[in-house]
C-alpha cells in the first residue's frame, strides 16, 4: 500500500499511521539515538512495512556523512577471475551492511584514475582497487580525502596503502615440483606481454625455481591469443612438454590451440595454471591450477577497511590437481 502514486512513502506517512512522532519513527528506522518502547517501536515497524516506506539512503548520508556504498575498481570485469574475486568482495561488504558499486578499469590506468576519482566524488565510504599493472598509486587521492582504501590482488611496491595478494610464489614452486615429479624436466612459462603485476611476480618465481631448463612464452592475456600461439608453435613441433600458463584465459587457449592442432593434452604437452577460476574445472580436460584464495583475500581486503591496523598476509594458493597435468584424477 502506499499513500500516493505520485509521490514516495515519509517518515511523516509513517507516523501518522503508526499514532506517533516523526522522530520516533526516525530513532526507530535508525536505530536511535534515542531509545522507543518496544510495542511503539513494533507498531512503527508493521506501519513502515505496510505503508511501503523505503529510508532515504541519500537524505540519511547527507545527515550522517556516511553512504554506506564502497566502491571496487576491478581491473577487468570480463576476466572471471576478477568477476569471482568482485562476488566475494559483494559478500564480505554485505556482512559489515554496505553495499558495493562496481567500475570497470579495462586494464586501463587512465580509466582507474577516473573511476577512483568519481568513486570519491559520490562519496564513498571506503575505496577497493584491483589495480591490473600497479603503475600509479591512485589510492593516494583516497588517503588525501580522507577516505580509506585498499589494494586487491596487486598493488604499488611501495606506498602506505595495504595490498591483499596471494602468495603467488610458493604456489609456483609448487607448480614446477609437481610438473617434474611427472617426469618434465624442462617447465615452460607463457607469461602476459609484459611482465607488470602479479604475473611478473610469477614469471620471476617460476624462472628462480625453472632454472635455465625452461623456455618463456608469450601472449594476450585472452584465449584467442594463447590459441594462435600454440597453433603456430605446433606448426614447427615446438610446442613444450610442460607448461604453466600464468592465467587460467591463457591455459584455457591452450587447451584450445592444441586440440585443433591435434596435440593431446596432458601426454602432448602437461597444463598447470596458475588462477583456479570456477571454470577451469570444467574444461576438457580439468585444469590442474594452484587455486588463488579468491574468498579469503577479498574477506582480508574488506575487514581491513573498517580495521586498518588489521594484519595483511599473502593466504596460501594450494595446488588442486585435476587431469592437464597428468593425474588421473
Amino acid at each position: 500500500m502506499s499513500t500516493s502514486a505520485s509521490r514516495p512513502v515519509t517518515l511523516a506517512d509513517v507516523a501518522r499511521r503508526a499514532g506517533t512522532s516523526t522522530a520516533v519513527v526516525s530513532y526507530v528506522i535508525n536505530d536511535g539515538p534515542r531509545p522507543v518502547a518496544a510495542a511503539t517501536r513494533e507498531r512503527v515497524l508493521a506501519a513502515a512495512a505496510e505503508l511501503g516506506y523505503r529510508p532515504n539512503r541519500i537524505a540519511r548520508a547527507l545527515r550522517s556523512r556516511v553512504t554506506g556504498v564502497v566502491g571496487l575498481v576491478l581491473a577487468d570485469a570480463l576476466n572471471p577471475y576478477f568477476g569471482a574475486l568482485a562476488r566475494y568482495v559483494e559478500q564480505g561488504l554485505a556482512g559489515h551492511g554496505r553495499l558495493m558499486l562496481m567500475g570497470n578499469a579495462g586494464y586501463c590506468a587512465e580509466r582507474q584514475r577516473q573511476l577512483v576519482e568519481r568513486f570519491l566524488a559520490a562519496q564513498v565510504d571506503g575505496l577497493l582497487i584491483t589495480s591490473a599493472d600497479a603503475g600509479d598509486d591512485t589510492a593516494a587521492m583516497a588517503r588525501a580525502a580522507g577516505v580509506p582504501a585498499v589494494y586487491l590482488h596487486n598493488g604499488p611496491a611501495s606506498g602506505q596503502t595495504p595490498v591483499v595478494a596471494a602468495d603467488n610464489e610458493h604456489a609456483v614452486e609448487e607448480a614446477v615440483a609437481h610438473l617434474r615429479a611427472h617426469g618434465h624436466h624442462d617447465v615452460a612459462f607463457l607469461a602476459g606481454p609484459h611482465d607488470l603485476g602479479p604475473v611478473g611476480r610469477r614469471r620471476e618465481s617460476w624462472q628462480a625455481a625453472a632454472g635455465a631448463g625452461g623456455t618463456l612464452l608469450r601472449s594476450g592475456y585472452s584465449r584467442a591469443e594463447a590459441d594462435a600461439l600454440i597453433r603456430r608453435l605446433a606448426a614447427t613441433d615446438a610446442v613444450p612438454r610442460a607448461l604453466i600458463a600464468a592465467t587460467d584465459e591463457q591455459a584455457i587457449g591452450v587447451l584450445s590451440g592444441a586440440s585443433a592442432a591435434g596435440l593431446p593434452v596432458p601426454d602432448g604437452v602437461a597444463v598447470v595454471s596458475l588462477d583456479g577460476t570456477p571454470d577451469s574445472a570444467h574444461t576438457a580436460p580439468s585444469l590442474t591450477v594452484t587455486g588463488q584464495p579468491l574468498e579469503s583475500m577479498a574477506r582480508q581486503a574488506v575487514d581491513l577497511l573498517f580495521d586498518p591496523t588489521g594484519p595483511v598476509t599473502a593466504p596460501h594458493a594450494p595446488l588442486i590437481v585435476r587431469r592437464s597435468c597428468g593425474c588421473e584424477t
